[in-house]
């Protein structure tokens, strides 16, 4: 018989349930980065697989997670799903040693962040705390001691809900955007963020931002800190996919979300905190010119240990030798070659005799001839140089070849088997494809003049709707002194499309077109977001329409905004509006009806052209209107029930309607797409105008 345990010391006392079981980390990972600054690569591939130092981007976001010990990993896949899945599927992190218990894939055909988080809380698939990353992250930041931190402050306050983790790196690093500087102002007695806002350099605002005066009296001691790389890592709680499915027009996580969350403190009390780090590395690719920083970061071994050496991909081999020279095996270098520092060099590349390879990163099986110089530029697979050529500060995309005796220009970008002709020189800044772009219904790019006769591609020019456009000088690899010319193809390796990752993706709902010139180059993006916040507010609670629009345009004096971008406003909140009654059972034509008929006034407040020849603001109107339905499914319905419904109520004319047909911004890109069924509509009213002309010509003639 056992003895008896001692009185008192039976059973050790059971620990709190939080206490007992080790709380596990989820992530999310952002595969898709809802915008086109690597096009034209990712005509073909999404930017996650792309190749950075010989090693596709994703590897070495889920290489930061594995050391973070996540078990559940959420791929949030967008363009070339397939591409995704069977990369994912046939790498280390599928195998049976996986340090990951799950990592599954989401299939969604979300358009933005903010649609990808409300799917992910409709989902249900988030049980605690989880990262919320982007799949084009470098980063050796050890995440235990923050995680422990955030855990500890959120069993104090319940309504911190999210860190975001930064990275001090002064007013000027290689990685840090230029075209914009965000701000974060910080409560540093609890790391608390009080406000964050953007400055973009090529408005004549940004040297200033506004800050609510309160917090000056609310908070003892404030930070404004402009010297932050925010690579977008973030610890959450489920409650902050709570408030992205409360707040359906948030689409980033910086300018519309964490904006919101601070702005709306009092109403939400939810808080969010930073923890800064000043001795570990974070980058993001989020343009060419971070993707060069980041491949010469990681030459200098800033990054260890996510440097080539690491070989992360399984079968690679390559070793750290002297002079920041990384090489797999199979290399081949002719005798009197020369091969530069900062180099990496994969298997079975060929560099011939008297050829000079400096600064530079070549994939596996390329081939350098002789006498070809290649400087600071990323050769990807399979590339093949021909005797004599020089490549300078450019990117290659697998398959491409040059001839010989060419040259390739600063800046230029030459995507997948590409081939450029024998004594051809690509001009610094181009892009060429052999990718269908633009007009969808050609089979054929017929244009080869910039590759020259035997060779193959034409110039990529983005879409209207291309957010790597001339307004963004950014996304250059390299600086030119020709960064005026071309402005379409101005779009390559040392500034950047860096209207940042957030506005990139607002700027997805932007139209392409402008009444003003002036709002191309200093879009209002607070006003578009507080005034349509507002007019959707209102809307919702049924307020009169003249209460409405007096909040309106006081943040139309406030803001010094345009018409056309109140016009932008109300027609974005209306549309959201209309969305939410149909999401409550509403037919769409009801919808659109109860909106616009009980809030007509606030239409006729914005059209100023009834009485004129011309209608440019019910083009404009209607060009919002359009813009707004692009990416909305069943946009093409939602907007003929529009069209009808402002043409009855008379607040939008017949003239207006047909010089909007006929106005070649209609058909830009893909507004083409919301005009189909609309067009029977037009011919009704084409008709009408003929009987109303014939009828008055019969008038003539009887008198």
């Amino acid at each position: 018989m056992p003895a008896k345990a001692p009185k008192g010391k039976g059973k050790p006392k059971p620990k709190p349930q939080e206490e007992q079981r080790e709380e596990s980390l989820q992530a999310v990972v952002l595969a898709d980065s809802y915008e086109t600054r690597f096009t034209p690569f990712t005509l073909e591939r999404p930017r996650c697989l792309l190749p950075l130092a010989n090693t596709p981007i994703i590897e070495y976001t889920l290489e930061f997670l594995a050391n973070a010990s996540v078990q559940d990993i959420f791929v949030y896949c967008g363009s070339h799903t397939e591409q995704v899945e069977d990369y994912i599927n046939s790498s280390k992190w599928k195998l049976p040693s996986s340090p990951f218990q799950n990592l599954v894939l989401l299939k969604s055909d979300a358009t933005s962040v903010g649609d990808a988080m409300r799917d992910l809380d409709n989902r249900g698939l988030i049980k605690g705390d989880f990262l919320l990353v982007p799949g084009d992250v470098v980063t050796n930041v050890s995440i235990e001691p923050i995680l422990e931190r955030h855990r500890a402050r959120r069993e104090k306050d319940k309504n911190a809900i999210m860190t975001m983790i930064l990275r001090e790196a002064g007013l000027a690093h290689r990685t840090k955007a230029t075209s914009h500087k965000p701000i974060f102002v910080i409560d540093p007695t609890g790391d608390r963020c009080l406000h964050y806002e953007e400055l973009h350099a090529s408005s004549n605002s940004g040297r200033y931002f506004s800050l609510d005066p309160d917090l000056l009296t609310e908070h003892a001691e404030l930070e404004v800190r402009e010297d932050l790389i925010d690579c977008q890592i973030d610890i959450c709680t489920p409650d902050v996919l709570g408030l992205w499915s409360d707040n359906f027009d948030y689409q980033s996580v910086r300018t519309s979300f964490l904006f919101g969350v601070l702005k709306d403190y009092e109403l939400n009390g939810k808080t969010i905190h930073t923890h800064i780090v000043a001795d570990q590395y974070a980058a993001r690719i989020r343009s060419l010119r971070a993707y060069s920083a980041v491949v010469r970061d990681m030459t200098g071994r800033w990054t260890y240990p996510l440097c080539p050496d690491s070989n992360h991909v399984r079968g690679q081999d390559y070793q750290y030798t002297t002079n920041k020279l990384y090489q797999e095996s199979g290399v081949s270098l002719g005798r009197t070659s020369e091969v530069g520092s900062g180099c990496v060099l994969g298997r079975d590349t060929t560099i011939a005799e008297g050829a000079v390879v400096s600064g530079s990163t070549l994939g596996r099986g390329c081939q350098i001839g002789r006498n070809a110089h290649v400087e600071g530029s990323y050769l990807w697979d399979n590339v093949l140089v021909g005797e004599g050529s020089t490549i300078k500060k450019a990117i290659l995309a697998e398959g491409a070849i040059v001839g010989r005796n060419c040259v390739i220009e600063e800046g230029a970008l030459l995507s997948y088997n590409v081939r450029i002709a024998d004594n051809t020189t690509v001009i610094g800044f181009r892009k060429i494809t052999r990718a269908k772009h633009g007009d969808p219904t050609s089979s054929e790019r017929t244009d080869t003049s910039i590759v020259e006769d035997g060779g193959a591609g034409d110039e990529y020019t983005p879409d209207s709707d291309d957010d790597s456009n001339a307004s963004d000088s950014s996304n250059r690899v390299y600086q030119s002194p020709r960064a005026t010319d071309s402005a379409s193809s101005v779009s390559t390796l040392e500034s950047e499309d860096d209207m940042d990752f957030e506005q990139t993706e607002d700027r997805s709902r932007r139209p392409s077109f402008m009444s003003e010139t002036s709002e191309e180059s200093a879009p209002n993006k607070d006003f578009h977001f507080e005034a349509t916040a507002s007019i959707l507010d209102g809307l919702q609670k049924e307020d009169l329409a003249e209460n409405i629009f007096l909040e309106l345009n006081a943040f139309r004096m406030t803001l010094d905004a345009s018409q056309h971008e109140i016009r932008r406003a109300v027609v974005a909140a209306f549309i959201k509006r209309i969305t939410n009654l149909e999401s409550s059972g509403v037919g769409a034509r009801e919808a659109v009806n109860r909106v616009f008929s009980k809030y007509r006034s606030i239409v006729e407040r914005i059209i100023f052209d009834k009485d004129a020849e011309d209608k440019p603001d019910q083009i404009d109107f209607l060009l919002c209107l359009q813009k707004e339905l692009v990416s909305r499914e069943r946009g093409d319905s939602l907007f003929l029930f529009v069209a009808k419904e402002v043409y009855d109520l008379e607040l939008i004319e017949e003239d207006g309607i047909l010089q909007w047909w006929g106005d070649a911004r209609s058909t830009a890109g893909s507004m083409a797409n919301v005009r189909g069924l609309t067009e029977q509509f037009i011919t009704f009213l084409e008709e009408a105008e003929e009987d109303d002309e014939s009828d008055e010509d019969k008038d003539d003639d009887d008198e």
